[in-house]
């Protein structure tokens, strides 16, 4: 199995790429998920956690939505999670970019982007903040269905997560 991951700022992409050095079948690469510079249908699948609401305008992140289903496999997965938005989380992006993304827009923009399926929930948080699990959680959205499986832990929002799924047609 390999893990791609794609980071904008360059920093990171060297933090990351120090962090896996040592990682088998993990490649860090420098590049702007609304222009990826990959074949089609190269990934059986692909995730993001906590980051929608950091591309800038929500015509990027329908950008991002459809290079993300071009390379895809047919019946290959992504998974979603991102904060809804509260005036918390405003505030603690000043200075950054924040545009939250309205889970009633979520699935019919993932469908113009080419996913056959898209289904979406809000969770909520049901363990203390900072502790962290990977297990099934009834009070908890999670992510990942078809062909592919996909495993993750995020640290959550307080006051819930936005969660979708989408299937490439």
């Amino acid at each position: 199995m390999r893990l791609t991951a794609v980071e904008i700022e360059p920093q990171l992409v060297e933090l990351l790429r120090e962090r896996f050095r040592s990682s088998l079948g993990v490649d860090i690469v420098e590049g702007d998920a609304t222009g990826l510079e990959f074949p089609d249908e190269r990934f059986s699948g692909a995730a993001s956690f906590t980051m929608l609401h950091h591309v800038p305008t929500p015509e990027l992140q329908d950008r991002l939505f459809a290079e993300v289903a071009r390379v895809l496999r047919p019946g290959g997965v992504f998974a979603v999670g991102d904060s809804p938005a509260t005036p918390e989380r405003e505030v603690a992006h000043v200075g950054d970019t924040y545009i939250p993304v309205d889970p009633a827009t979520v699935a019919p923009r993932l469908r113009n982007a080419g996913f056959a399926r898209a289904e979406v929930g809000i969770g909520r948080r049901s363990r203390p903040p900072g502790q962290r699990s990977a297990r099934a959680n009834p009070d908890r959205v999670e992510y990942g269905f078809a062909d592919s499986a996909i495993a993750g832990s995020a640290a959550l929002a307080p006051r819930g997560e936005l969660g979708c799924t989408g299937e490439r047609a």
